[in-house]
């Protein structure tokens, strides 16, 4: 934890952090718990690392990122990246923030 909190900016810090949850499939969000647990878990990490405001994303739960369903959690979290609104994201696999290249 020292390196990271090397690296981690007072800038960083006065923005909020970000958690970006998502599973694929309706049968994931019914049947995958642990992985849900670890998710939502990011946001203690965030706090832990120093954000005070920590976001949480979660609208696209049981969404495909295929490209064919739209994903409002992915927008709002694209939104407030661009608009230099957040200082870190975490998810537990950063290919679930964009599954096209589109996106």
């Amino acid at each position: 934890m020292r390196g990271e909190q090397t690296r981690i900016t007072a800038g960083h810090l006065a923005r909020a952090a970000c958690v970006y949850v998502r599973q694929s499939s309706l049968g994931q969000v019914r049947n995958n718990l642990e992985s849900q647990r670890l998710q939502y878990g990011l946001k203690a990490r965030a706090k832990e690392l120093g954000w005070r405001e920590v976001m949480t994303i979660d609208e696209d739960l049981g969404r495909s990122g295929g490209g064919g369903v739209e994903r409002p959690g992915f927008q709002k979290l694209l939104s407030a990246v661009c608009e230099n609104r957040v200082g870190i994201v975490l998810s537990v696999d950063a290919s679930r923030l964009s599954r096209n290249g589109r996106e």
